[in-house]
């Protein structure tokens, strides 16, 4: 087919076609004698490989991708999509474990507990508002779960904590109260560091995962085409 009819049937315009050619995203097509296009249906299976693929994991990585499993072993090919499979997990675990923390504030406000309201506390006030010792928030600092401000004073440094480390210590505390252990805690405390456009609502986690499962599907959706590209590659 030429690349009029590869525009129809992808929906890609025919610059676009040219520069994922010229990328390795494609098969170089091949060439008449004057000089046009002709393409198979191998090369329009796997442009709409490509964009479920980039869908799923960001253009720069499905282009790599791309040109990748067609020069490596077939093993290294199914590693690198596997991959791509367990960072969509992991993405999920996060949003997910992002999610039980903030559920975990909205339970820990609604019980009987003095509230956390104050811009910044030392460790005594935080230690009598969440209802723990002194030394289990240093222990919880110690583990990376709190991060308070150390401040000189004339008998060396004291800890402050701020509005940031005060919600730190109630997800902590909420989800060891729940049950966590600290390296589930732990992932919950990363996950609304590195969510935090995302962390103030639950319905926009919500969204997260929505889309993160529309991502899962394109994917799945690419994999069938993209095994057939990786079996019917020679080996080197």
């Amino acid at each position: 087919m030429n690349t009029a009819e590869v525009v129809a049937s992808t929906g890609y315009s025919a610059q676009q076609i040219r520069d994922l050619e010229a990328l390795g995203v494609i098969p170089e097509a091949r060439r008449e004698r004057n000089g046009y296009r002709r393409f198979s249906d191998a090369h329009v299976r796997a442009l709409r490989a490509y964009r479920d693929l980039a869908r799923a994991v960001g253009p720069a990585d499905a282009r790599r991708a791309m040109r990748e499993i067609r020069s490596v072993p077939a093993d290294q090919a199914v590693a690198l999509l596997c991959s791509f499979h367990a960072r969509l997990s992991m993405e999920r675990d996060q949003a997910l474990a992002a999610r039980a923390a903030l559920e975990a504030i909205r339970a820990e406000a609604s019980t009987d507990a003095e509230p956390v309201d104050a811009d910044s506390m030392t460790i005594t006030d935080l230690s009598q508002a969440l209802g723990v010792r002194a030394s289990t928030l240093r222990f919880w600092e110690k583990a990376g779960l709190v991060s308070p401000e150390r401040i000189a004073t004339r008998a060396g440094t004291a800890r402050r904590y701020h509005l940031t480390a005060i919600r730190e210590a109630r997800i902590t505390a909420a989800l060891r109260a729940g049950g966590y252990r600290i390296p589930d805690v732990h992932r919950a405390i990363t996950a609304i560091r590195e969510l935090q456009d995302v962390s103030h609502s639950l319905s926009a986690l919500d969204a997260r995962l929505g889309a993160i499962a529309e991502r899962a599907i394109a994917l799945l959706r690419a994999g069938a085409t993209l095994a057939d590209i990786i079996e019917s590659t020679p080996e080197t």
